[in-house]
């Protein structure tokens, strides 16, 4: 089974930006898909970003053009780069992973069935 680990997370500063990893404890087929998930507290967990197993990207309107997602195969890694980070981004961040080929948008919670324990990401103004 695949354990994911999300680091990376932490305090910025509006406009700056972070780089979240979330690494695989174990090896995962090349058409695996991904996603990355926010949470605000007392809110449902949403998809912010995914990527499909043949690279195609989707993202939530409120981080598009700031937010992209990419993996890294040789280091088993997910990665969320975070740019121009605003007050409303602070949240906790989830890595999300799917042992299946698929293709399409998935920003469903459901869509996932490999889930990291989150990493607090606060952005302040």
């Amino acid at each position: 089974q695949v354990q994911l680990v999300e680091s990376g997370g932490g305090s910025v500063q509006a406009g700056g930006s972070l780089r979240l990893p979330c690494a695989a404890s174990g090896s995962i087929d090349a058409w695996d898909s991904m996603g990355w998930f926010r949470q605000f507290p007392g809110k449902e967990r949403e998809g912010i970003a995914a990527r499909d197993s043949l690279g195609s990207t989707s993202y939530a309107d409120s981080v598009k053009g700031r937010f992209t997602i990419s993996r890294d195969n040789a280091k088993n890694t997910l990665y969320l780069q975070m740019n121009n980070l605003k007050p409303e981004d602070t949240a906790m961040y989830y890595c999300a992973r799917h042992l299946a080929f698929r293709r399409g948008s998935f920003l469903m919670v459901s869509d996932y069935t490999y889930w990291g324990q989150g990493t607090q990401v606060t952005v302040s103004s």
